[in-house]
């Protein structure tokens, strides 16, 4: 047994009181959950504790929760782990963000969460004619969107989501894996108009801003940044949707301008988005006015030196030799016959030479998922193992 003081974040809005901390000592062994934890504070010393949980066994995900500042479950951290994640020795334990709080640590995700997988039509919608024996679907598929099947909507990257704290219509992490599961699956009907719905809406999948939070938060691997970015593909690339957000035109600048500078060149940027991706785009008249209405901003980054205006006019340039290495990545990658995208059940990392560079995907068997790399409450973004 060991003693360890949990802070919780208590809130009841029917009280009319602002929220406020609260301090227990629990006796538990060190290998027990922050869950165990909660409920005997619940259990001795107060019954009101607002706390919601069902499996116990990181299943169900309705124990999600923020441990010193990460979100994760609560079943699904030790005491132990989480006391070396504590700044000053105490266990802190708050309600998921993005959410509105019920009391304590609950939350509404009816109000957010579950709105937002609502949107994406998170069902198959079959092909017709139905077979009439059973759809026979290609393995190699049915491993592409198991990822995307892991997830158990606990919420935690809703949680983190910086795009949905600026602006709370964006989709968000969830939603777009869910939606992924089945534009990634060949028995469904509609993959087209799924993507090419979430690519128009202002508030869809090019609204991801890339800054890895969600990765960080999923207790299951799912990595929802990865399943937004394999949206954009598949609208993009296989599609070839070119929304009306100017997403698809800005991804294929940017890709296009590292390429042939190795960094990128931000005032081509903006007119290739709107113009075309080339070095006339600026003279096109959407990038014209865009360029137009962007000269404040850049007269001021000029005027504070944050932008040469030989920087502007001319980009960056680096050494020819990293240049060439550069492109031969690029070379590398656009001359492959089809495009290898890594999931849950893919064994090898980055630093394993030998796995990540062997196609065909080894597909992972049994429950232990060895190529899962979940996020960790308690822990910095810099010492997730999913960094």
């Amino acid at each position: 047994m060991a003693e360890f003081t949990l802070r919780l974040r208590r809130y009841d809005p029917e009280s009319g009181a602002a929220p406020y901390w609260d301090e227990h000592t629990i006796d538990l062994e060190p290998h027990r959950s922050v869950l165990e934890g909660i409920l005997q504070a619940k259990a001795r010393f107060d019954g009101s504790i607002g706390i919601r949980c069902s499996c116990k066994a990181a299943i169900c995900g309705s124990c999600g929760v923020r441990i010193n500042g990460q979100p994760g479950l609560a079943c699904h951290t030790h005491l132990d782990h989480a006391l070396r994640g504590a700044r000053d020795g105490v266990i802190e334990v708050e309600p998921m963000g993005n959410m509105p709080v019920i009391k304590d640590l609950i939350v509404d995700m009816d109000a957010v969460h579950w709105k937002k997988i609502h949107r994406v039509t998170p069902w198959l919608i079959n092909k017709e004619p139905i077979p009439e024996r059973e759809y026979v679907v290609p393995r190699e598929s049915m491993v592409d969107i198991t990822q995307s099947m892991a997830c158990i909507q606990c919420g935690a990257c809703v949680s983190d989501c910086l795009s949905m704290e600026v602006d709370p219509l964006f989709v968000g992490p969830a939603a777009s894996a869910k939606a992924y599961r089945f534009v990634g699956d060949p028995r469904d009907a509609q993959q087209f108009e799924r993507l090419q719905d979430l690519a128009e809406d202002p508030h869809g999948i090019y609204d991801c801003t890339h800054c890895f939070k969600c990765i960080d938060a999923c207790p299951k691997g799912v990595a929802p940044m990865s399943q937004i970015m394999r949206l954009r593909r598949r609208a993009g690339n296989d599609h070839h949707i070119k929304d009306r957000n100017n997403g698809e035109r800005h991804e294929s600048a940017f890709v296009t301008l590292i390429k042939d500078y190795g960094l990128l060149h931000e005032a081509e940027l903006l007119p290739r988005s709107y113009g075309g991706d080339s070095w006339f785009g600026k003279f096109h008249p959407k990038a014209g006015a865009e360029l137009l209405d962007s000269l404040p901003a850049i007269t001021k980054a000029v005027m504070r030196r944050k932008v040469s205006i030989k920087g502007a006019l001319l980009g960056h340039k680096i050494p020819k030799a990293d240049l060439n290495a550069v492109q031969r990545i690029y070379k590398k990658i656009e001359g492959r016959d089809e495009r290898l995208e890594l999931n849950l059940y893919i064994t090898g990392y980055d630093e394993d030479v030998d796995g990540a560079e062997t196609p065909p995907a080894t597909a992972a068997t049994g429950a232990g998922q060895p190529g899962a790399e979940p996020g960790q409450p308690g822990q910095t973004p810099e010492g997730s193992p999913s960094r």
